[in-house]
């Protein structure tokens, strides 16, 4: 009965992964994996192509549109003064260690998904930030999530805000900055799970995370972290024995189960933890593999099956366990998350590589293949997936498209010829890119609205 009370879960968390194609609820869709499921979603556009509409987004913010309906949720923060422009790449330098004396306004946005026009616009905090971050990152860059009758947005240095579906703060909670590696800021998103808004805070003084009841904002649980900063978002993991929470860490990644108890522990990852864990039913996806790291030189990609209990690390030189189901050392990006796909596990490198393995068994299928072979192409927004392809969106505003199968092949490019490194959404049939300074509303048919 325990095993079919999960089997249960299960298919009702797959329906309403599909549901939610009407709606786009968190970073990377309801289930955190990126794949879209709506066979009208576009295969081309550029800044006149296949745009239902665009507009300005005023201020800066990295983290991803969220679409509810009729409603596509932004946030961002805008300064009254000069703002340092932001650098494409991966490089040094990039750290500011005092951060702006100018006044700012961190905001919440509603979008009305048929026009591009602005429902409403709520004001979170107004003063001149104090906590420093990296020039690449933004005070902003944390992407909400709703259940359609709120919507709860975290900016890890400073709070978590709950507003109601007209732009109403219902309940916040806002505490002091702590310190993160580098002054380079936070990003790690807030997820929703039944009744709770599930946080993550790990920075270099007080790591931390929390569940809060979702419509009053009572803390109904809060436990320490042994961790330094980490800026990936965690992972509710559905599967036929139990539903954990999972984290990535420096440390150790950690399972806890809905009390914050933890239930099992893996050591290995690399020294900055980014990518987005995810699951495909019985099989949980992690990654991480910073570029520059020394004291891990690993970029490991783990598949871990359900029970496990304890430490489950892997003894030197074994690429599996018990419930480690395959491991490979040198697979991980640094800033994307990987995606699942028709069983192929596809990665998205930092420095324009891609390339393919099987899912089940960890295996090559292609080795990394490169963009752009006359010169080097960023990447820092997850890729996504609909109809048989894999779209991978660069620094640039160039998201190339890739055929879903066994060989590298860029089908086209589309080009928008500014500024990305937020994550795109999409909801009824619609693709929804957020640049430097706007929000692009791509549809197949645009003359159909």
């Amino acid at each position: 009965m325990h095993r079919s009370l999960h089997s249960i879960m299960l298919i009702v968390a797959f329906a309403f992964s599909l549901s939610a194609q009407q709606n786009w609820p968190a970073f990377r869709g309801a289930d955190s994996r990126g794949i879209g499921t709506d066979e009208t979603l576009p295969m081309r556009w550029s800044e006149t192509e296949n745009v239902a509409w665009s507009r300005s987004i005023p201020g800066r913010g990295w983290a991803s549109p969220i679409v509810w309906d009729k409603l596509v949720f932004m946030v961002t923060v805008m300064s009254e003064g000069e703002v340092e422009e932001p650098k494409k790449g991966l490089y040094f330098g990039g750290e500011r260690p005092q951060p702006s004396k100018e006044n700012q306004r961190w905001n919440v946005m509603a979008i009305d998904t048929d026009t591009g026009k602005t429902a409403w616009e709520t004001t979170l905090h107004q003063a001149p930030p104090n906590s420093s971050i990296h020039v690449k990152n933004t005070y902003a860059s944390e992407t909400p999530t709703t259940d359609g009758e709120h919507v709860y947005v975290y900016f890890g240095y400073m709070g978590l805000y709950c507003l109601d579906m007209k732009g109403t703060v219902v309940w916040k909670h806002e505490w002091d900055p702590r310190k993160t590696r580098y002054g380079w800021g936070t990003s790690s998103s807030p997820i929703l799970h039944e009744g709770t808004v599930i946080i993550v805070n790990d920075n270099m003084e007080d790591s931390w995370m929390a569940a809060y009841d979702k419509k009053t904002g009572k803390e109904l649980w809060k436990i320490a972290r042994n961790e330094p900063s980490n800026f990936s978002t965690p992972y509710v993991w559905h599967n036929s024995q139990r539903t954990e929470i999972i984290t990535t860490g420096v440390n150790k990644t950690r399972s806890y189960d809905l009390s914050g108890k933890e239930l099992w522990t893996l050591k290995g990852m690399s020294t900055i933890c980014i990518p987005t864990p995810f699951a495909d039913g019985d099989r949980l996806f992690l990654a991480a593999g910073y570029v520059g790291d020394k004291e891990h030189p690993n970029k490991p990609v783990y598949v871990v099956t359900p029970g496990a209990s304890g430490d489950i690390s892997l003894e030197e030189g074994l690429f599996s366990n018990a419930h480690i189901a395959w491991m490979q050392p040198e697979s991980s990006p640094y800033n994307p998350s990987p995606i699942l796909y028709q069983n192929r596990f596809f990665v998205l490198w930092d420095f324009g590589f891609f390339s393919c393995r099987n899912a089940t068994t960890g295996a090559e299928i292609y080795e990394k293949q490169r963009f752009n072979p006359r010169g080097r192409t960023g990447f820092t927004a997850s890729p996504w997936a609909y109809r048989d392809h894999i779209f991978c969106l660069s620094e640039d505003g160039d998201t190339y498209v890739i055929k879903a199968g066994d060989q590298f092949e860029i089908s086209h490019t589309n080009s928008l010829n500014e500024m990305c490194m937020a994550t795109p959404a999409m909801a009824h049939g619609r693709l929804y890119i957020r640049t430097l300074n706007k929000l692009y509303c791509i549809q197949e048919s645009p003359n159909k609205l």
